[in-house]
Parts: structure tokens; sequence; C-alpha cells
């Protein structure tokens, strides 16, 4: 394998991409996240950076809040556009056909009601970093569609049908290749035959 050597760039790639709800009830806005993970267990946080210059910084600086809702294939639209429009010109819900509920833990946070998964955070500290500014938060809350619990109440995120983005493009998850700890699972004997 020949390699090329280039200068520091943000290659890491894919990133989940996320719409981010923040605002107020009677005002909400959606902004497109690409660059948000999780940091923490316990307790549960996660991260997410954000332009200064963007209309949700403000939002996010003022309130303290602010809710990560994952896509879905039938939000790719609303990710792609929600990146590219600014919510001081446009309602992004009502433009999209959208709609905002209240958080569980956060009432006064908007989550997107169309994403099947809502985690509610809030700010515990802000990282100015050069172009962005790292908010981290505590998950506080997260609210979550019945419709991927099977039968047992196990969480079945591979039904959801999220959505990755790498390198400028929108992708389908596809299929399972492993799972938490496989390399090194004792494979079980054979069942004999009687």
């Amino acid at each position: 394998m020949t390699k090329q050597n280039w200068r520091g760039s943000a290659l890491l790639n894919p990133v989940p991409p996320v719409l981010v709800s923040c605002g107020s009830l009677e005002k909400p806005n959606l902004i497109t996240i690409g660059w948000a993970g999780t940091i923490c267990t316990k307790p549960a946080m996660v991260s997410i950076s954000v332009r200064p210059e963007r209309y949700s910084y403000g939002l996010i600086k003022e309130s303290g809040q602010f809710a990560i809702n994952l896509p879905t294939e039938a939000l790719v639209r609303a990710v792609d556009w929600c990146g590219v429009k600014s919510g001081r010109d446009v309602d992004k819900f009502a433009a999209l056909g959208l709609h905002a509920g209240a958080g569980s833990a956060l009432p006064g946070c908007p989550i997107l009601e169309e994403s099947p998964v809502n985690l509610e955070c809030k700010v515990t500290q802000t990282i100015p970093l050069g172009s962005h500014e790292l908010f981290l938060a505590e998950v506080v809350g997260c609210c979550v569609d019945e419709s991927l619990l099977d039968s047992e109440g196990k969480l079945r995120l591979d039904k959801a049908g999220l959505i990755a983005y790498s390198h400028g493009e929108y992708r389908a998850l596809g299929r399972r290749l492993g799972t938490f700890g496989y390399s090194v699972r004792k494979k079980s004997a054979p069942k004999k035959r009687r």
C-alpha cells in the first residue's frame, strides 16, 4: 500500500450527522452537526462542536441546553437542509413540516418528534478551539421510540435506519460485521449427535 502524506486534516470518517434542536418550544431551531461524540459514560456525556457565528451557537450558549436527535434515512433531506440554511432566516421546523416537542428531563428544550432517539443535554463546559467551540454536556434524559424495543425490552437501533456521513456523502448503515467482544469470545463446542 502506497500512501501520500497530507497536512493535518479533520478526516475522521464516517461520522454520525445529528440534528441538534435548541432554542425554546415557542421558537425552536435545528442545526446539523457533523462533529458530535460520546465522551463519558458515568455520567453520560456528549460533545458537539459549533461555529460561534452560527445562529444556534447563541441559542445554546444562552440556554445552556440542547437535544441531539438521531436522524434516520427518512430525515436525510432535513439533515442536509438544516446544515445549509440558517435559523436566523427561516423556521426550519415549519419549512420541513417537522414537529418540536418538549423534552422529558428538560421540558423547556425542544426535541425533534420525528427522530426515534432524542438525547436531552445540559451544557457543563465550553471550550473555544479556533473555528469551533466545543460544548461538553451531560445527557440528563433520553427519549426512545418504543418501536425500537424488542420483546425483552432491548434497544434495537439497527431497526431505526440511522445514517452516517462520510466525506461529503450521506450513507445508510449496512450489515452487521460483529458484536462487541466477538473477537475474544470463546466459541461454543459443537453439539454431538446421538
